[in-house]
């Protein structure tokens, strides 16, 4: 692969609520019949064309998760908010906080199941005499990690009859980490129809990119992709897709042969190919695993280059 994913996080400080945008290549804004103004990254199907504003704005990775406190006599509930159709591991902790305190104590981890809110923790004044306050920070990884990934055979994750493998395990270019040291860079000229290597529920998806480029800072976590959440946990990523290249929706259950999106050349690349992975959480850490795949022609072999 030309990038290396990166384990995506969110920072989050309590008490700062506001317009959220970060998957959002179009803002639209209108004014409600109380004066009211409102910002979204969808138009709502009662306010009239006429009255929405459009606003284009870079497109930026999503979020995984979003953080909420709720107030509660003497003090704050906060929840984490899953915004995938999988599992997502957060760790919560207090960037400073002064006469609080958390139960449980911070630093915490919790596991939010798919498209749900968990409880992680509850705030409290320490000392009611005195003021307080805090500032808090979430990072947030996909996938359960008491999961343990089954040794499956996946199948060719493109339609072509001789697949050729531009970079493999280990590759010195970018997979060098742990989310990318057993991923496969397969040939792909743009408009390739990608597969999906194994039955499983589309978890994730990125599609408001539209640039490449080997400016890391510009292009890293900015690719079109799919991920799928498997039946044992592991999770096959899907990446480098093209322009309006992602053919199925967050949910979708598909079959493995089925065709979920279309080879591309977005984010930090060096050219069109796709970037095929299996990861899986180690404890708010990703992980590429080895895997198994056959080819047209049969199993293939997967070694390191």
């Amino acid at each position: 692969m030309r990038r290396a994913l990166p384990v995506i996080a969110l920072l989050a400080v309590a008490g700062t609520l506001g317009p959220h945008f970060a998957d959002a290549a179009k803002v639209r804004s209108w004014t409600d019949r109380n004066g009211v103004r409102h910002y979204s990254d969808h138009a709502p199907a009662d306010v009239p064309a006429e009255r929405l504003r459009t606003t284009a704005v870079p497109a930026q990775p999503a979020s995984i998760a979003g953080l909420r406190t709720l107030p509660m006599d003497g003090g704050y509930r906060v929840l984490a908010d899953n915004l995938l159709a999988g599992p997502v591991e957060v760790s919560l902790r207090f960037a400073k906080s002064r006469n609080i305190q958390s139960e449980p104590a911070l630093p915490t981890r919790v596991v939010v199941p798919a498209r749900s809110s968990a409880l992680v923790a509850t705030l409290g004044v320490v000392d009611p005499t005195q003021g307080g306050d805090y500032d808090l920070r979430m990072d947030a990884v996909p996938g359960d990690p008491r999961a343990r990934a089954l040794d499956v055979e996946y199948v060719l994750p493109l339609r072509a009859r001789d697949p050729r493998i531009e970079q493999s395990f280990g590759g010195s270019f970018s997979h060098s980490d742990e989310q990318n040291r057993y991923a496969l860079d397969l040939a792909a000229p743009i408009g390739t129809p990608v597969l999906a290597a194994r039955d499983g529920t589309v978890m994730e998806v990125e599609s408001d990119f539209a640039r490449a480029g080997l400016d890391r800072e510009r292009y890293g976590g900015r690719a079109n992709m799919v991920r799928l959440l498997h039946d044992d946990g592991a999770m096959s990523v899907y990446a480098h897709l093209h322009t309006d290249g992602v053919l199925v929706r967050v949910g979708q259950r598909v079959r493995a042969g089925q065709q979920i999106g279309l080879s591309g050349n977005t984010g930090f690349t060096s050219g069109p190919h796709l970037h095929f992975a299996v990861q899986v959480n180690r404890g708010m850490r990703l992980e590429s695993i080895p895997f198994r795949m056959r080819g047209p022609g049969g199993p293939m072999r997967l070694r390191g280059n």
